[in-house]
């Protein structure tokens, strides 16, 4: 709801307090105005405090906070949420993608848009199999389990700057704790999902295309950005 609010510049929980006490709704003209902006709410996590977690997301709530991205489209409003909450999207380098099949056919669009940008694609066999498979350019690199040199090695090493990661089963994502540890502990943005690898793309694009502008909240709701 406070969320909402700030988006809306509505006070959504005085509203609803009234409506609770007899009011309706119709008295809050509450008719929608379009607005030119776009605002993405991304959760704050304390993994780097604690040695030996797991980055992987449970039911269970770990966020410590909350920061919001606003701007007039999706792509800045992304880039903002992520620099407020501490994560440093790169403009090139390497990116590793290592997904599961049912992810394979999403992600090589991703795969391209980032190669046409100048990026290096690292990934696993199976991923870079289908990529290459595309006309993609895929440098192909060990599972920690295949021994090494592995994607570890390479992320230690400084040859990743960007990871793309999808996993179902317990198998698989025991199998991958290193690899997001080594994300977590080397600062290297890490997706695992195809939504956030999405986004991820849209967002290094909008770096990539310039400088980000600051304008106060207030600016936003008045429809003036």
């Amino acid at each position: 709801m406070p969320f909402v609010a700030k988006a809306t510049g509505l006070p959504i929980a005085k509203i609803a307090a009234r409506v609770m006490a007899g009011a309706r709704l119709a008295e809050f003209d509450l008719e929608h105005l379009p607005r030119g902006h776009v605002a993405v709410k991304e959760a704050v996590f304390p993994f780097a405090r604690f040695p030996g977690v797991d980055v992987v997301l449970g039911p269970e709530m770990k966020s410590t906070g909350e920061v919001m991205g606003l701007d007039a489209d999706f792509a800045k409003a992304f880039l903002k949420s992520q620099l407020g909450a501490g994560v440093r999207l790169p403009e090139g380098g390497g990116v590793f993608i290592s997904v599961k099949d049912a992810d394979k056919q999403a992600m090589a669009p991703l795969a391209r848009t980032l190669i046409e940008m100048g990026f290096k694609v690292i990934a696993t066999s199976g991923t870079a199999e289908f990529l290459s498979g595309q006309g993609l350019e895929v440098e192909v690199v060990n599972k920690v389990r295949d021994g090494r040199p592995h994607i570890v090695d390479a992320m230690k090493s400084g040859a990743v700057q960007l990871v793309f990661n999808t996993t179902e089963g317990a198998k698989a994502i025991a199998d991958s704790f290193s690899l997001r540890r080594t994300a977590l502990t080397g600062a290297i943005p890490y997706y695992t999902t195809v939504a956030g690898a999405q986004a991820a793309v849209q967002a290094v694009s909008a770096l990539r295309r310039g400088q980000l502008e600051v304008a106060p909240l207030q600016s936003y709701l008045k429809g003036s950005f």
